[in-house]
C-alpha cells in the first residue's frame, strides 16, 4: 500500500515538472531583464548608431533609428517629437554636440523591448562654455518592419555636488537603488 502511494506521488510530481522541464531554455521569459550578450550587444548597436547621427549631424540615419512615434522627454524635463529632434539636429547652434550612450540591460517583452544605461552628453553652454552631462537613459523600442525603433527616451542627469565634482559611483553600479530599510544619512 505505501509503495503504491509512493510511486502514485511520484508520478504525479512528475507529471507536474513537465511543462518547466519542456520549456526552451534559451528563450527568456517576457518581462525578465537580460544581460545576455547578444541582445546587449544588438541594442548598442542601435545606440551607437544614434550617437553616430547625432555627431555628424546625419538626418537619415537619425531617421532609422527614432520611430515616427518617437517621444523625449530630456534630463531637463523638455519634451519633443521626431520631428522636432531632427529640425534641431539640422539647425542646432551647437555644432559641438556628442553623444555616447552604454547599453547596460535589456528588457525584452515580445515585440517590445526597454534598454537601460547610461549616456555622456557633450555640448556648449550658452554657446561659450563646454559642458558635459552624465546620467542614466531608459529607451523603448518597438520591432517594426525589419528591425528596431526607438518609440519614447528618457533621461535622467546624474546629481553633481555643488563645486561641480560627480557624486561618487561606483563604475559597477550605474544605477542608484536607495535602501528601503536601514540608517539614513540623517541618522549617522
Amino acid at each position: 500500500m505505501h509503495r503504491t502511494r509512493f510511486l502514485a506521488f511520484c508520478f504525479a510530481f512528475l507529471l507536474l515538472c513537465l511543462p518547466v522541464v519542456a520549456q526552451n531554455p534559451a528563450s527568456t521569459p517576457a518581462g525578465v531583464i537580460s544581460t545576455d550578450s547578444t541582445e546587449v550587444q544588438q541594442f548598442q548597436k542601435l545606440e551607437d548608431a544614434w550617437d553616430s547621427a547625432i555627431d555628424l549631424r546625419d538626418q537619415y540615419a537619425l531617421e532609422l533609428v527614432l520611430s515616427p512615434l518617437f517621444i523625449d522627454v530630456s534630463a531637463g524635463g523638455d519634451i519633443t517629437t521626431r520631428n522636432q529632434q531632427l529640425a534641431l539636429l539640422i539647425t542646432g547652434d551647437d555644432k559641438t554636440l556628442h553623444l555616447e550612450q552604454k547599453v547596460v540591460t535589456v528588457r525584452m517583452m515580445g515585440d517590445t523591448a526597454v534598454a537601460y544605461g547610461t549616456y555622456v552628453l557633450h555640448r556648449k553652454s550658452g554657446g561659450i562654455l563646454p559642458v558635459e552631462e552624465k546620467g542614466v537613459f531608459t529607451h523603448i523600442f518597438e520591432h517594426a518592419r525589419a528591425g528596431w525603433m526607438c518609440i519614447s527616451s528618457q533621461r535622467t542627469r546624474l546629481p553633481e555636488e555643488l563645486n561641480g565634482k560627480p557624486k561618487k559611483s561606483g563604475s559597477d553600479t550605474p544605477f542608484h537603488i536607495p535602501l528601503l530599510f536601514g540608517k539614513s544619512d540623517k541618522d549617522k
